[in-house]
């Protein structure tokens, strides 16, 4: 059995696109819920409103990009493995690598991707609360989720 290659590092705007990609697999495979009008909002502001103002690290299998993740002041803000790889321990990986690296101590899931509640109950984390809203003010319930 080869050797698996993983490198993690911090994205440039070169990345964008890549990171996109990996985002439109992941949201695909996971999102059901998303209206076909906002997942097109979405695949559109992030780059443009998102990623410029965020330090994301992206997840290399293989000399591949295979999954981003970003925290802001303690709040993992995303973290998107390419649907390819899901289960495969790149997420987790890319969450442990993030812990240490940024401190993050909180996220705020979708409550209807109870996969992403699972793996972040699987990382220690409890829910603390609740938003009818998610953070662009859709109809998307957040579950606040803590490792404190």
């Amino acid at each position: 059995m080869k050797d698996i290659l993983l490198q993690i590092r911090i994205a440039t705007s070169e990345d964008y696109p890549k990171i996109m990609e990996i985002w439109e697999s992941a949201v695909k495979a996971t999102h059901h819920f998303l209206s076909k009008e906002d997942f097109h909002y979405f695949k559109e502001i992030i780059p443009k409103d998102y990623l410029p103002h965020m330090k994301v690290y992206i997840i290399f299998q293989d000399n591949e990009a295979k999954g981003f993740a970003s925290v802001v002041e303690g709040n993992l803000e995303m973290l998107f493995v390419h649907d390819n790889v899901r289960g495969k321990g790149l997420g987790k990986k890319l969450f442990q690598f993030m812990k240490e690296k940024t401190g993050l101590t909180q996220v705020d899931v979708n409550e209807q991707n109870p996969q992403a509640i699972r793996f972040y109950e699987k990382m220690g984390f409890k829910p603390i609360g609740r938003s009818e809203k998610d953070g662009s003010g859709k109809d998307y319930p957040i579950i606040h989720m803590s490792l404190k």
